[in-house]
C-alpha cells in the first residue's frame, strides 16, 4: 500500500486571505490617528440629521466619491478640505463622545491594544463648547470604550500651524492641565509650507517645561528643514510622518541615533502626495536602517483605511516578512507615550500575544525575531 507523501506546511504569508487574517489577529498600536478624520460614515450622517447640519453629500456612496476626489494625490491642502465636512458634525459634546467611543471600538475590533487619538479642541468650539468641554467629551468616550473592551487609549492635543501662536499657547496650557487625565501629549498639525513650527515655539516651551510629551507633524509636505525645526525648536520626542527625512542624511542619523520614532502613514502619504506612490515611500528604507518606524492610520474615514490595511499594504509593497512585521509592531508599543513604569507590562503582554499568534500560524521562530533596540 502506497502512502501519500506528507503534506507540506505552507506559510500563510503567501496566501492573501490567510495573511490578512494573521495580520488582523496580531496586537497593534495606532499612535497617529485624527479623531475628526476617523468618524464612521453612518455616524457622520446620523449626527448631521440630529443636529440639522446640511452636508454637501447624500449617502455613503456619494461620500466615498467626494472623499476620493480630495484624496486623489493632489496635495495636502486639498486632502485637508475633507475635514470641513466632518468637523461640521463634531461641535457638540455627545457627538465628540460618540465619535471617540466608536473610534476605539473600531480599533479594538482589529486588535489595536493601544491607541493615541489626536485632535485640535479649538476646531470643535463653533457651537459654544469650551476647550475643556471638548477634552472632557472625548475622554468620556474613550474611557467608556476602555471599560467595555479593555483597549488602552490616550489623547494628543493639537495646535494648528496656520492658526495663531497665541492659540497654540492656550492649547499647550490645556494639555498641561489635562496631562495624566487622559492627555498624553501635544502636537502641531496642518500645512507645513509657509507655517513654520518655530513660530509656535512658546507653546512647545510651555509643554516641555511641564513634562508633556511632544510629537510634531513634519517632513510630510515640506523638506527636512521642517523636521529639524520640530526636533530642535520644538523638542519633538516623535515625528509625525517624516517622509522627507531621507533628504538630509545627518538629520536621519540624528533621528536614528536618538531613537526618535517616526509615525508613518502609508496610505495618506500617497493621498497627500508626500510621496508619488507606495513603492516610492521611504518606509522600507528607514526600517532597514534601523530607524524606529511605526505604522498608523492617520484618518480612517478620509483615507479609507485600517491598521490591518496599512500592515497588509506594507507587506505587499515592501516584501516584508513576519520578522519585519513583528519589529514594526514592537516599535509601536515601544514608542507609546506611556510612563516607563507601565510600558514594560504593555510591551510584555504585546510580545506574548504576538508570539502566540505567530506560533499558531506555524511561523518559524527564526522568521519572527529581530533586534529589539
Amino acid at each position: 500500500m502506497r502512502r501519500s507523501p506528507p503534506r507540506r506546511r505552507t506559510s500563510p504569508w503567501g496566501d492573501a486571505r490567510r495573511r490578512r487574517a494573521l495580520l488582523l489577529a496580531l496586537p497593534k498600536t495606532d499612535l497617529h490617528v485624527h479623531l475628526d478624520g476617523s468618524i464612521r460614515p453612518s455616524t457622520l450622517f446620523a449626527l448631521a440629521r440630529e443636529q440639522g447640519v446640511a452636508l454637501p453629500v447624500r449617502g455613503e456612496a456619494e461620500l466615498k466619491r467626494f472623499l476620493d476626489r480630495l484624496t486623489a494625490g493632489v496635495s495636502l491642502p486639498t486632502y485637508l478640505k475633507a475635514f470641513d465636512l466632518t468637523l461640521s458634525t463634531l461641535q457638540q459634546a455627545p457627538a465628540l463622545e460618540r465619535a471617540a467611543f466608536e473610534l476605539a471600538e473600531d480599533a479594538h475590533r482589529e486588535n489595536v491594544r493601544y491607541m493615541e487619538v489626536r485632535y485640535c479642541p479649538a476646531l470643535h468650539t463653533k457651537r459654544g463648547l469650551t476647550l475643556s468641554d471638548t477634552v472632557d467629551a472625548v475622554a468620556r468616550g474613550l474611557d467608556a470604550a476602555g471599560r467595555r473592551y479593555g483597549i488602552q487609549t490616550g489623547t494628543i492635543v493639537c495646535g494648528i500651524r496656520h492658526l495663531s501662536p497665541k492659540l497654540s499657547l492656550e492649547l499647550a496650557d490645556l494639555a498641561v492641565a489635562y496631562m495624566g487625565r487622559g492627555v498624553v501629549g501635544f502636537d502641531l498639525a496642518g500645512a507645513e509650507k509657509d507655517y513654520p513650527a518655530k513660530a509656535h515655539r512658546e507653546a512647545f516651551d510651555r509643554v516641555l517645561r511641564n513634562n508633556v510629551n511632544v510629537t510634531v507633524h513634519a517632513g510630510e509636505a515640506f523638506g527636512p528643514g521642517s523636521i529639524r525645526q520640530a526636533l530642535h525648536y520644538c523638542g519633538a520626542h516623535r515625528i509625525g510622518h517624516g517622509t522627507r527625512l531621507r533628504e538630509d542624511p545627518m538629520t536621519l542619523d540624528y533621528v536614528n541615533d536618538h531613537r526618535i520614532p517616526l509615525e508613518m502613514c502609508l496610505t495618506s502619504n500617497v493621498q497627500t502626495r508626500a510621496v508619488s506612490g507606495l513603492r516610492e515611500h521611504p518606509f522600507r528604507e528607514y526600517l532597514k536602517l534601523g530607524v524606529r518606524v511605526t505604522l498608523n492610520t492617520d484618518n480612517r474615514l478620509v483615507s479609507s483605511t485600517t491598521m490591518t490595511d496599512e500592515l497588509d499594504r506594507a507587506v505587499q509593497t515592501f516584501a516584508m516578512g513576519p520578522g519585519d512585521v513583528r519589529q514594526v509592531l514592537m516599535n509601536g508599543f515601544k514608542s507609546a507615550f506611556v510612563p516607563f513604569r507601565s510600558k514594560g507590562g504593555l510591551l510584555r503582554r504585546a510580545i506574548a500575544e504576538m508570539d502566540a499568534v505567530l506560533r499558531g500560524a506555524k511561523i518559524p521562530k527564526a522568521e519572527s525575531e529581530r533586534d529589539l533596540l
